[in-house]
């Protein structure tokens, strides 16, 4: 990376390392921003989506139904962004086994990220958001997966780059604030995630993700912490009143142009492009979220009718709403969800078999493990 490499007007954000190479130093947010008529445009038909989205969360009798199964799918999509392989029924299946199912190390950084994103959006979260929050998600992202032994939960204090794979520090495409000026970028920041909101949430929202992807604050596992920020501050700024927004889809899909939008505010001071993606990513998946939601609102009450009109009891019908919320379970976790007997617990999930509900996937004569495909088809879609 070279001064040559960006515009006359971001040069003064480049700095000489005290070893000799050159890092990007972000400017503070915001920036002095021009909204032309097509940002305007793509801002309006994101709040009018969002809207919409906010609307389906208002009216849920319960929000879980739909929280945790988009929770599960962001923990793919964002994971995949970074290289990972694994599918939404092998992270259920791993979770339905509790750990017991054999699983490889992307299905680990996959429910890692579960569990981070659900501790940021948990009712009960006591912190504020802040560094220390961040730290936090960071450290429950990165243990016991790879990366792990680059210090999960703690800011780098040695200089990172990003690159072709192999490509040393001079010859990299992109190196963040050296350590001690990282830890004055992140300090901006945070005094920004806190400061009065004069612009308006989708923009605040794209400055952020670009602003910590930047500074690029761990040895790994920024990209992933980056897109969590958007969905938890969607939820910490009430923009939702439920958590079911999540943007990895869109960015997934069109990974290049992420990579280069972002890439092009640090070199020429591309804010607009960049801040218009977002918001169409903004508009495109609050009208996905819209459509999922239904086809899983109707896929439920599909399912109730079914079991209403075997005259089934009001047991199986808890479970289906457990399916929603897991859509993998075992005898075990259907004993412990109903508060009845293993065999009573067997019996109702085998009621699921025979409505077609779930399907045993295990093959196996002990833990087996169900399944309700087609729930996860309308996630995977």
């Amino acid at each position: 990376m070279e001064p040559t490499d960006f515009a006359p007007s971001q040069r003064p954000n480049v700095r000489r390392a005290p070893t000799g190479y050159w890092a990007f130093v972000p400017p503070s947010l915001p920036p002095v921003l021009e909204f032309d008529a097509s940002l305007v445009t793509a801002l309006s038909d994101g709040d009018r989506a969002l809207g919409r989205l906010a609307g389906v969360g208002s009216s849920l009798p319960n929000p879980y139904l739909l929280i945790t199964p988009f929770v599960r799918r962001e923990a793919v999509l964002s994971s995949r962004i970074e290289g990972t392989q694994a599918t939404l029924s092998e992270l259920v299946l791993f979770e339905a086994a509790a750990g017991g199912r054999a699983a490889t190390g992307d299905v680990h950084e996959v429910a890692n990220y579960v569990r981070a994103l659900e501790a940021g959006i948990a009712p009960d979260q006591s912190l504020p958001l802040s560094l220390r929050l961040i730290r936090d998600l960071h450290r429950i992202l990165m243990t016991d997966v790879r990366g792990q032994e680059r210090t999960p939960g703690e800011f780098r204090t040695s200089q990172n780059w990003i690159g072709p794979s192999g490509a040393l520090i001079n010859n990299a495409t992109f190196v963040p604030p050296p350590p001690d000026e990282m830890w004055q970028s992140l300090d901006r920041l945070e005094r920004y995630l806190h400061e009065p909101r004069i612009l308006p949430p989708l923009v605040r929202l794209a400055l952020i993700h670009y602003q910590f992807e930047a500074i690029h604050p761990f040895l790994d596992g920024n990209g992933r912490v980056g897109r969590l920020l958007v969905s938890l501050l969607l939820h910490h700024w009430q923009v939702l009143p439920q958590p079911l927004l999540y943007l990895s889809a869109f960015f997934e899909s069109r990974r290049n142009d992420y990579y280069r939008l972002l890439f092009e505010v640090s070199t020429k001071g591309a804010w607009s492009p960049w801040i218009e993606f977002f918001a169409r990513g903004v508009a495109d998946q609050s009208t996905d979220a819209l459509t999922r939601s239904g086809r899983l609102l109707d896929l439920r009450e599909s399912y109730r009718a079914r079991l209403m009109a075997a005259r089934s009891s009001s047991l199986p019908l808890r479970l289906v709403d457990e399916l929603f919320m897991r859509p993998a379970i075992t005898i075990g976790a259907a004993q412990s969800a109903l508060g009845v007997t293993w065999r009573s617990a067997q019996m109702n999930v085998e009621k699921l078999v025979r409505a077609g509900i779930v399907e045993e996937v295990t093959r196996q004569p002990r833990n087996r493990v169900y399944l309700a495909r087609e729930i996860v088809d309308i996630l995977d879609a």
